[in-house]
């Protein structure tokens, strides 16, 4: 799918809006909705190095709203209003859009993406006791400030960390532990640098030895270097942290270099869970691991929205349905709240125990801003496919590994 670098115009959203059909998924209170309606503002780096993933989060908040508004929008409330946001893939653009959707009286704010962005809105919205429901941003920091208008859906990288390195040591341990030396390879925003920090200091309890962090800027061009370094160690695993570009140019000048060691495992990685990696790479995104999002593989709901994008010639990323859930959050406290009032919000927000999402989740429940039921699973690329490989409750098929040469 190309990378589409200018955000999508109102016009265009309701234009899209016309094309839906009358299914909807897990839709709360939403029938007959009367009322002048309600403003919500979507926002994501839809411009910039992280342009793809922030128009693949807009993609799944449109795909919510149009399913409420066609259903008649919040009951008592009206239809939804979308306010569509360009964050520019910085902080400081994601700043200057929340002021911008504060004086148009938008009710909450969902999105974000990337962590730097996240931890600049939840402050900059928190001026003004305004909703915000991060979509991605694992950055622990967002969710420990004590900020009471903000809430992460999806779990932070702490938990991420700690269930990808358990998983890592029980694929390597039934393996008969090939697996000892480690490089990790990461961006160098408050994502990447966070999650190495805790690998470094998790991974040797795990029986593995790091044998070098490489730490580069987003966005990178070129990986040939940093590929000599792993060349030269010859690490049994590599563990990239990276967002979708420069994961997929490491993978493809890893492939290119020859350079092939026991596993590729990756803790939030950018492109490691993602079909187009798959579809357009496929050597190199072959039996690489990762410890990610994911959809419910089970939940027919989560497979209706998956058919929805890709009968549109999208990708079914995580972006796209975490994006998706965060909006039907939304509009399940909106509908309890009985108002947009943003005090009455957060209230409805900090009581949720919405259930209606597509993702492997317990009942939604917050503690200090963070969903207690947000968990992630294992995948594995598997014959041209990504399969969820654990926990082994909804596993699709066994881990390979090591990786065959």
């Amino acid at each position: 799918m190309p990378d589409r670098k200018s955000p999508f115009t109102r016009r265009e959203f309701i234009a899209s809006s016309a094309l839906v059909g009358a299914a909807s998924l897990a839709m709360p209170s939403i029938l007959r909705a009367q009322g002048a309606g309600v403003k919500l503002g979507i926002l994501h780096p839809v411009s910039g190095a992280l342009s793809y993933s922030g128009t693949q989060g807009r993609l799944g908040a449109t795909l919510a709203i149009e399913e409420i508004n066609a259903a008649g929008g919040i009951k008592g409330l009206g239809k939804i209003d979308p306010l569509l946001g360009d964050a520019l893939s910085t902080p400081e653009g994601g700043t200057a859009e929340v002021e911008k959707m504060n004086s148009a009286g938008v009710a909450a704010i969902v999105g974000g993406y990337a962590s730097a962005v996240c931890l600049a809105v939840s402050q900059a919205a928190s001026r003004y006791d305004l909703p915000y429901v991060v979509d991605v941003g694992v950055a622990d920091s967002i969710v420990t400030r004590g900020l009471k208008n903000t809430f992460r859906f999806g779990p932070g990288f702490g938990v991420i960390a700690k269930t990808a390195l358990e998983n890592l040591a029980a694929i390597n341990d039934a393996a008969g532990k090939p697996a000892k030396t480690v490089m990790i390879v990461h961006e160098d925003s408050l994502f990447g640098s966070g999650l190495a920090k805790l690998l470094n200091a998790q991974l040797p309890a795990h029986g593995f030895q790091i044998l070098e962090t490489i730490p580069h800027p987003t966005p990178t061009r070129d990986f040939n270097n940093v590929v000599l370094k792993i060349k030269a160690q010859n690490p049994d695993l590599v563990i990239p942290a990276d967002y979708y570009n420069e994961y997929v140019l490491l993978a493809r000048t890893m492939q290119q270099q020859k350079v092939k060691p026991k596993g590729i495992y990756s803790v939030l990685g950018g492109a490691a869970s993602s079909y187009k990696f798959v579809k357009e790479f496929p050597e190199a995104a072959k039996y690489i691991m990762d410890c990610n999002h994911w959809f419910d593989p089970r939940n027919p709901k989560a497979l209706a929205l998956k058919k929805k994008v890709e009968d549109k010639g999208q990708f079914y990323t995580y972006e796209v349905y975490m994006n998706y859930s965060c909006v039907m959050l939304v509009a399940d406290a909106l509908a309890r709240a009985g108002s947009a009032d943003r005090a009455k919000l957060t209230a409805a927000l900090e009581s949720s125990t919405f259930s209606g999402h597509v993702m492997p989740y317990g009942p939604t429940k917050f503690v200090n801003g963070q969903n207690q039921g947000a968990a992630p699973v294992n995948t594995q690329v598997l014959d041209n496919d990504i399969k969820v490989v654990l926990p082994a409750n909804f596993a699709q098929a066994k881990p390979v590994f090591p990786m065959p040469a």
